[in-house]
């Protein structure tokens, strides 16, 4: 009895030592996200679906400079200058102007908290594998509840930096992908690269700005009970979008998977929208109509989880 005793604590200390150090090599790849300059090239694919992009990425003191621009189809540019981002579409003239709204976004996945990671997840190391010429610790993470997609993620040994990631649904199926095909980790980047291609062009394009502000749906009489274990709200905004100048916009986040809640009146809608749920890629999203208002949640999770937060949205007359 006490060599089996002494057996089980020795698998319980290495079972906890294998998860931390998968947890401190999480903590490697936000750090190194955050802090090392890089440029590169990397494919996304969700589906059937497969799109290249290229992006050269700055760190600073005072926020990440980066553009990222579609290489294939039609041209899109997408350039950051702390939380300001501008999208430059032109195909249609037109210059988006937003503010971060906290989604994580590749290679900067992950969140500066990731304590509560391993209370939803159980967190584990993989293989070393090659990704993009450099060799790469894998991690996987296994949601513990059917509220949550899993991930697989691929650091480079020498410096944590993402090279790879997958999500995952609930059959362990690969439901979106983004890898590196060629990257240039640190060094000096000249600045010349993070201005977008279209400047001069789109001084006499339309510019379409979300003029996003903080605000309180509670004072207008919205309620969002959610019930989802691990969400947290991260930001609450009012926004300019699709014509409409009053579109309430919530995000909640598990510290992987983002959760939005649009609320829109039914009176800028130009058409009838798609009520129920659809789906794309790893993304499910959930319409209904509350109240003579366009509700819409939108999920990085199953669609179990957006039917839940749909429910969850209530309104009372203030």
């Amino acid at each position: 009895m006490r060599i089996l005793a002494a057996l089980l604590l020795a698998l319980l200390a290495h079972s906890a030592w294998a998860e931390s150090d998968a947890l401190a090599w999480l903590q490697r790849i936000h750090a190194a996200t955050q802090k090392l300059s890089y440029t590169g090239t990397f494919v996304y694919r969700s589906g059937d679906q497969a799109e290249t992009l290229r992006i050269v990425h700055v760190a600073g003191r005072n926020g990440a400079l980066e553009r990222l621009e579609t290489l294939e189809g039609q041209a899109r540019e997408i350039v950051r200058s702390g939380d300001e981002v501008k999208c430059y579409l032109p195909g249609s003239m037109t210059v988006k102007v937003d503010r971060q709204t906290d989604r994580m976004v590749f290679p900067a996945l992950l969140p500066a908290n990731l304590q509560d990671i391993s209370e939803h997840y159980e967190v584990s190391k993989g293989a070393i594998e090659r990704i993009a010429g450099y060799d790469c610790q894998a991690i996987v993470l296994q949601p513990k509840d059917k509220l949550r997609y899993g991930h697989r993620l691929w650091a480079d040994a020498s410096t944590g930096m993402l090279l790879k990631s997958q999500t995952l649904d609930e059959r362990n199926e690969v439901v979106e992908q983004f890898a590196f095909t060629q990257i240039s980790i640190g060094g000096k980047i000249d600045h010349g690269q993070l201005k977008s291609k279209f400047l001069a062009k789109s001084r006499a394009w339309r510019v379409e700005n979300s003029g996003a502000v903080a605000t309180s749906l509670a004072a207008s009489g919205w309620s969002i009970n959610l019930e989802l274990p691990g969400f947290k709200k991260v930001t609450e905004m009012k926004r300019t979008q699709g014509g409409s100048s009053e579109v309430g916009h919530v995000v909640y986040s598990d510290g992987l998977a983002a959760v939005s809640v649009f609320i829109e009146p039914m009176a800028s809608k130009t058409s009838l929208p798609q009520f129920g749920l659809s789906r794309q890629g790893a993304i499910n999203i959930y319409s209904r109509q509350i109240a003579e208002h366009l509700v819409t949640v939108v999920v990085e999770a199953p669609a179990e989880s957006v039917k839940k937060i749909s429910d969850s949205v209530e309104y009372r007359k203030p």
